[in-house]
């Protein structure tokens, strides 16, 4: 399928509504059921595996070697060298692995082609957005990478490997509201913008079910407002409030939202469970209480300035002597211990959600 027979798909799919939708899948579901082989897709697994879609909060290493993630001092902690990863070392993606007790995914970037995935697959990239996605941009954005798996299915390469006990996880760290806010757009189009980006979430999950997904996760929105980019104007003392109402809004019609696929999969009767992993209230959590005496100041980042960029005069960043005693490790994104700390904060709603039968 291509790039804009895609985007024609993505378009059509919203303007459903719901409940017509959720019967367009289900009928999209037998279809696949058959491409896949019911036998194979029912039978469950003893070690789950994990579709990741996202952006740098979930890239273990798709995006191109261009990028900072890839340069030094990114990855000192693990694996001791860039990997790609946004983070000193383990990010989200890892720590959900194992609470889930599955192997790590494959990138997409070398094993999009393979024949059959056996270990899930992770299609984050990061620097991508959940809207804008320009043609041929090294950033596909989320629907892009949800029409990845499609892709994937339809050509008969996946092979019953998607099960009941397997999860599929959109993560969105809100990179289209950084951008608009950034370009110091209006604030009165904020709201029409959350509004469209829950929406597009919402039948990128549907379409997750589509596929036959029983469990489908998708993250609340961070604190924006407390991220170092935002908190250097008051010297890493407080949150920046005036992004507060944007995340409030994204997380209210986000709940709304997983709120009524959970009804309709009940009514329907199709045992497919929606869930939002709630990052926003644990890293409120750690920054508030745990990070107040775990970490020397909650909202300073470890590697500040330019991190892992350089020019002829020399590096354009400082770091830290301790990314373990800092939760944040750049501008925007948490360190390994910040991310460790977040996931232990989730703790046994998550750890139900992923394990239940």
């Amino acid at each position: 399928m291509n790039k804009q027979k895609r985007n024609i798909c993505s378009e059509t799919l919203n303007v459903f509504s719901d409940e017509t939708l959720s019967i367009l899948l289900s009928f999209f579901g037998v279809v696949i059921n058959g491409v896949m082989g019911s036998n194979q897709l029912l039978r469950p697994r003893k070690v789950p595996k994990l579709f990741v879609f996202g952006d740098s909060y979930a890239d273990t290493g798709n995006t191109k070697r261009d990028t900072e993630a890839w340069a030094i001092p990114y990855g000192i902690t693990f694996p001791g060298k860039p990997s790609g990863r946004y983070c000193d070392g383990l990010i989200a993606t890892d720590f959900l692995e194992k609470v889930l007790g599955a192997e790590s995914p494959y990138l997409y970037r070398t094993h999009g082609r393979d024949k059959g995935l056996k270990r899930g697959m992770n299609f984050a990239f990061g620097g991508s957005k959940m809207l804008d996605s320009s043609p041929n941009s090294p950033f596909p954005n989320i629907t892009a990478q949800v029409n990845f798996l499609v892709d994937l299915v339809l050509a008969g390469r996946v092979y019953g490997d998607i099960t009941p006990s397997d999860v599929s996880l959109i993560s969105y760290a809100g990179g289209d509201y950084i951008y608009y806010i950034d370009q110091n757009r209006p604030a009165a189009g904020l709201k029409a913008l959350v509004e469209k980006v829950v929406d597009n979430l919402r039948v990128n999950m549907i379409v997750l079910g589509g596929l036959l997904f029983k469990k489908i996760a998708v993250t609340s929105l961070q604190p924006i407002g407390c991220l170092p980019s935002y908190t250097s104007a008051s010297s890493f003392k407080s949150c920046n409030e005036s992004q507060s109402a944007l995340v409030e809004l994204h997380n209210k019609l986000l709940k709304k939202v997983v709120a009524k696929l959970n009804e309709q999969s009940r009514v329907m009767k199709k045992e497919q469970h929606f869930f939002i992993i709630d990052i926003h209230n644990a890293f409120m959590t750690v920054m508030k209480n745990k990070g107040s005496k775990r970490f020397k100041n909650p909202m300073k980042s470890c590697c500040e300035g330019y991190c892992g960029r350089s020019s002829d005069g020399g590096k354009l960043y400082t770091l830290c002597d301790d990314p373990k005693s800092f939760f944040f490790w750049d501008a925007v994104h948490p360190t390994q211990e910040g991310w460790r700390s977040i996931y232990s904060v989730l703790g046994n709603p998550l750890t139900d959600f992923l394990t239940k039968p």
